[in-house]
Parts: C-alpha cells; sequence; structure tokens
C-alpha cells in the first residue's frame, strides 16, 4: 500500500510493559518496525471485524453439516482435542 507523507496521522497510544514487549517479540519475528506490526495487525483486526458483520449465504446441505459439526462433543475430534491441550504461544 503506498503511503503519501502528506496523508500520515499520529495516533499515541499507551500500553502495559508486558504487552509492548510482547508486541516488539512478534515484530522482531516477522522482521518489521514496531509501528509496522501494529499498524498491520490493527488493520487486519478491523477488516475482520468489519467482515464479521456480513451475512453469509449456505446451502441447506452446509448449514446442517455445521450444526452437526458443532452438536458433536469435542472428545469426538483428536485434532480438536489436541488443539485445545496445546498452550498458546505467548504463554510459553
Amino acid at each position: 500500500m503506498p503511503t503519501d507523507r502528506a496523508n500520515l496521522k499520529a495516533v499515541n497510544l499507551r500500553i502495559r510493559e508486558d504487552t509492548r514487549a510482547l508486541i516488539d517479540k512478534a515484530a522482531n519475528i516477522k522482521g518489521r518496525s514496531r509501528a509496522d506490526f501494529m499498524i498491520e495487525a490493527a488493520r487486519r483486526a478491523a477488516e475482520e471485524a468489519i467482515l464479521d458483520q456480513r451475512v453469509v449465504m449456505v446451502s441447506r446441505e452446509s448449514y446442517d453439516h455445521f450444526w452437526a459439526a458443532l452438536d458433536r462433543p469435542p472428545e469426538a475430534n483428536e485434532k480438536l482435542r489436541n488443539l485445545m491441550r496445546t498452550k498458546a504461544p505467548w504463554d510459553q
């Protein structure tokens, strides 16, 4: 996305030290600056929030399949069980 310096506006944030350290670690892993990382993450979150407000139309068959999956107990799915037991990377 091209940046026209005349269109750039400042945003000031105050965040906890541990949150800043987490962001810095992730930005470093991605090879990005803190600002670039935060802007991209905020942009993605904003797009997702907007897209979440959309109606999704599916066939009756897809709808029934979706509800059947929700009704199955998590124990019935080995991959889901493993996922739920896995510690989040930011909690390690």
